[in-house]
């Protein structure tokens, strides 16, 4: 039987208490902190004889050894992370072999041997190290920060503690191939419009650097001074962006690093995020793919045997929105004073009505994690549909914005044409 540490909320009393409880497994320990009128925050097997950890060491500092020996120099901030494509299959392969009764160390080392990114297999090489040292799993993982997220280490060591790293393994396979799904989706929309809005920067500079100046030069010949306003307009930028090009790349240069800026503050994240979700047409897509995002990993970490608050806190910290972020955030405050779910997700605005009664409904009846499944497969398919139409109006209105482009630059060249024919009359 296996020792448990352990961090609860006294649901009578609202204070904090830690322990050590023995238990044959965490889903145990977990059914046996409700019996004791404990809310569990965090559950964790307790760590092995020291013996253990010096092993381990060795075989890191082995590891090290190797490393200098073919000559891998790790640089800071370079070659750190790993594509989300590359590392959902790494988890498909690995979910498979160990379905099929491969030992986790073996199908390690088979997936290091054909894997071709440098990185990744660096990776897989030093977990298989940590394995054969006496390490668990999910140590290994958490050790590489860069590449495995908290929701990938947490559900890795729910599986580990419950007996079911295979299954865990298959979830999070799906849960990510889904995501990347999704992500694949939204950014296929998005290039259309960037395409087009780099096409019409490329055309404006041409006309206002090479052509506009040609025309100045005729209309000074032929009319002298009194040009119409919108031509004298176009003319001014156009000289400005000729003559000044230094100081107009600075300035654009300078506008996109202070929006940068601010968008890493707290402050400033949270209200491009607010803003995200009301902008016209691209809100709405937005608003679905944070939903669908939050349902689906809260409801994978609560089906592998992730305590609910320690979900919250991997859900707050992996949903990639600041709004939704607080709202989880106030949904794990309300659950730790042993209140409900449906408060703080209604207050936050955020959530719509349909997804607050099923989450309600999935409270009341113990079956949360497969109503957050059925939540996250319904907003999955309203993503479909929303990117659908998204694409299919992006096209007309990015038309349409090119041809005002170019319109009125051309119009702005043929008002003093006009203007000189109507003064021969």
């Amino acid at each position: 039987m296996a020792t448990f540490q352990y961090e609860a909320v006294n649901t009578k009393s609202g204070k904090t208490e830690k322990g050590e409880l023995p238990a044959a497994s965490q889903a145990e320990a977990l059914a046996r902190l409700q019996e004791m009128g404990l809310a569990p925050t965090k559950v964790e097997q307790a760590k092995a004889a020291p013996k253990k950890a010096k092993r381990g060491a060795a075989k890191g500092k082995k590891g090290v050894k190797k490393g200098l020996g073919a000559m891998e120099i790790n640089i800071p901030g370079l070659g750190g992370k790993v594509k989300e494509k590359h590392l959902t299959i790494f988890t498909r392969q690995l979910a498979q072999l160990t379905s099929a009764g491969l030992p986790l160390l073996s199908g390690l080392r088979v997936l290091e041997k054909q894997e071709k990114t440098p990185t990744l297999r660096r990776v897989l090489g030093e977990l298989a190290e940590v394995i054969e040292g006496g390490g668990t799993f999910s140590e290994g993982l958490a050790q590489h920060t860069k590449v495995f997220n908290k929701l990938f280490v947490s559900m890795v060591k729910a599986g580990e503690l419950g007996g079911v790293l295979e299954v865990v393994l298959d979830r999070l396979a799906m849960f990510m191939e889904k995501a990347m799904r999704i992500k694949g989706k939204v950014k296929a929309a998005m290039f259309y419009p960037i395409a087009v809005l780099v096409v019409a920067v490329v055309i404006m500079g041409v006309l206002m650097v090479f052509v506009i100046p040609k025309f100045k030069d005729v209309f000074a010949e032929m009319m002298g001074k009194g040009l119409p306003a919108f031509t004298e307009i176009v003319l001014n930028i156009s000289d400005v962006i000729r003559l000044h090009a230094v100081g107009t790349m600075t300035g654009v240069f300078a506008c996109f690093f202070t929006f940068a800026m601010i968008g890493r503050t707290n402050f400033g994240r949270y209200i491009l995020d607010k803003m995200s979700l009301l902008f016209p047409v691209i809100g709405p897509v937005v608003e679905k793919v944070a939903i669908a995002r939050f349902a689906r990993t809260l409801g994978t970490l609560i089906n592998s045997g992730v305590p609910i608050l320690q979900a919250l806190n991997i859900v707050k910290d992996t949903s990639g929105n600041v709004v939704v972020a607080r709202a989880v955030q106030d949904v794990h405050d309300s659950v730790k004073e042993g209140e409900t779910i449906v408060a703080p997700l209604e207050a936050s605005r955020v959530f719509p009505p349909m997804v607050i009664s099923m989450v309600d409904v999935g409270e009341k009846t113990g079956d949360m994690p497969q109503m957050l499944e059925k939540i996250a497969d319904t907003y999955d398919e309203e993503v479909d549909r929303a990117v659908e139409s998204l694409t299919s109006l992006i096209e007309p209105i990015m038309i349409v914005f090119l041809a005002v482009i170019v319109g009125s630059i051309v119009i702005a060249m043929f008002l003093p044409l006009i203007a000189m024919i109507e003064g021969i009359e």
